[in-house]
């Protein structure tokens, strides 16, 4: 029988403040790793008690990415993802929510046999045993621990690491911590002492770092860096720098001209890893200082906080790495866009992207953009949302259906061109689509499912003329197949199927103009970019041609 592979662990905390990018760090690291031919995987812990982020305001917690396997998780594993090139799955991402459900469901079952139930060790030990999981068949597992050291939530998960560290012993985990060097205008000076006192909390736990990457706006020299060093306790060569970059996708670079690989193949016994990062590095000259521009206007309603359309603007910068374009994103309120300024948002814009969302507010301006498109000839991708009101605009204007709509926006309405998922279910009897019933009510289309393609169509061309592709979902409502015969009458078409469900329609007689049902920004990676995306931003090229 052949030893089962051990698996090494890199935990990943962070100090002084959230969002200094413990996520692009973690990933980062996973991809030199992988580069050097290792089976990486990452794994993002959240202490926050909610269950997923799924019921969570775009506000409050930006992005939900949904995984290929129906889970609602943390926008960190978007990055994941888009660095490593692989999916990923409701293993690599739980919330202190995830881990009490199931101690308390275990204590209900009996399980405990009777025992008083407490954080150590049942709920420590929850934790252990899903950080074991994720990391099964994998040469390193990259642990991120969400929030910042000191938080009191954070507690349970930092006496995991610290238990797993005495377990494990050495060779198998290293604590890798990320903190801010602030630099002081006033003083001229940037400053180490908010790193000691990070540390200093960490120490406290029972953890000592032996890596410290050092988050900045501006270069260490040589001297504060090994103050760092000396004042933490880490090896001069275990201070690295995380400077702010023009593009997440350098950091790795950036890691790689410190050595980073060096001393954590040392600190884990990996032999000697040789990484080859030029086609990275190819791509992000290419991000960084592209040939070509694109101006796309960018039609949503959480303007306020663009990180609800963390994946989609990750993957408008992947189809134009891979086009050495640069893509200029003019943010559109779809709320202020109305018949009569609709041409003053839209003038001298080579292509238009309305997104996906929920609820009805700006759904007239985002409408008016798509009409703005489609009697235009500008380029359009209609994404989820975006698709249905491509459907509802074109019934009402072309088919004059005066009264089409969503029953999302009218639960009473005689012309639903988008209808309730259980309607489809129901009336269907498919019951082997995949949802998941929300505690809020209503169903949820999530996770990845395959879509048929119709032969020669715009979708075949952007696909490089397959004929079924897997794309992700997350939405509730779905395209109502009752008017499809009049949409083909009049020049809308279906050109993605998946179980009687209509995944894509697209224009004829149009440059340019198709609406998804799916989110083809969940599967875009830098090195492996979604092709809808990419034939949208190749179309806009052609436009300004």
């Amino acid at each position: 029988m052949s030893k089962k592979k051990e698996t090494k662990y890199i935990f990943v905390t962070g100090g002084v403040l959230s969002s200094l990018g413990k996520g692009i760090a973690s990933a980062s690291i996973a991809t030199l790793l992988k580069k050097a031919g290792l089976k990486v995987s990452i794994l993002k812990a959240d202490p926050y008690i909610n269950v997923d982020p799924g019921t969570m305001s775009p506000f409050e917690h930006g992005e939900v990415f949904v995984t290929d396997d129906g889970a609602e998780t943390d926008l960190d594993l978007g990055h994941y993802e888009r660095f490593l090139d692989e999916n990923l799955s409701q293993n690599n991402n739980f919330t202190t929510g995830k881990v009490y459900s199931s101690v308390i469901e275990k204590e209900r079952k009996g399980e405990y046999l009777g025992k008083t139930i407490q954080v150590i060790p049942h709920i420590v030990n929850e934790i252990v045993e899903r950080i074991k999981k994720a990391g099964e068949g994998n040469d390193v597992l990259i642990v991120e621990i969400g929030g910042t050291v000191g938080d009191i939530e954070g507690l349970p998960f930092l006496e995991a690491i610290r238990a797993m560290r005495v377990e494990l012993g050495r060779f198998d985990t290293i604590n890798v911590h990320l903190t801010l060097v602030p630099y002081i205008k006033a003083a001229g000076e940037l400053k180490t002492k908010p790193t000691q006192h990070s540390v200093g909390e960490l120490r406290r736990i029972g953890i000592s770092p032996d890596m410290i990457i050092c988050r900045s706006e501006m270069p260490l020299n040589r001297e504060l860096k090994d103050k760092i060093a000396s004042s933490c306790g880490v090896e001069k060569r275990c201070v690295i720098e995380s400077p702010d970059s023009r593009s997440i996708y350098k950091i790795p670079l950036l890691f790689l001209q410190q050595d980073v690989l060096t001393p954590i193949s040392e600190m884990l016994n990996l032999g000697e890893l040789k990484v080859d990062m030029s086609e990275w590095d190819s791509l992000v000259k290419r991000v960084i200082a592209p040939t070509n521009s694109v101006k796309i206007a960018f039609v949503g309603k959480y303007l306020d906080l663009k990180e609800s359309y963390k994946s989609l603007t990750e993957a408008l910068i992947h189809a134009g790495a891979n086009l050495d374009t640069r893509v200029e994103i003019k943010w559109c309120d779809s709320e202020r866009i109305h018949e009569d300024n609709v041409e003053e948002h839209l003038k001298n814009i080579d292509g238009i992207l309305v997104a996906g969302g929920f609820g009805s507010r700006g759904v007239e301006g985002k409408m008016e953009a798509i009409k703005y498109a489609r009697i235009n000839n500008i380029p359009y991708l209609g994404i989820c949302l975006g698709m249905q009101l491509a459907m509802i605009e074109f019934a009402k204007n072309i088919l004059k259906i005066e009264d089409a709509n969503s029953a999302e926006f009218n639960v009473d309405t005689k012309n639903p061109i988008i209808y309730l998922i259980d309607e489809f279910i129901d009336n269907s009897g498919k019951k082997q689509i995949r949802t998941r019933k929300s505690p809020l009510g209503g169903t949820m289309r999530l996770g990845g499912y395959n879509c048929n393609i119709k032969k020669d169509s715009l979708l075949s061309k952007a696909y490089g003329g397959a004929k079924t592709v897997r794309e992700r979902h997350r939405h509730r409502y779905e395209a109502n197949p009752k008017y499809r015969e009049q949409f083909e009458q009049k020049g809308l078409i279906v050109s993605g199927e998946s179980d009687g469900l209509i995944e894509a329609i697209e224009l004829k007689n149009h440059p340019f103009f198709i609406g998804v049902q799916f989110h083809p920004e969940f599967t875009s990676r830098l090195t492996n970019p979604n092709p809808i995306i990419v034939s949208f931003i190749d179309a806009a090229l052609k436009n300004i041609r």
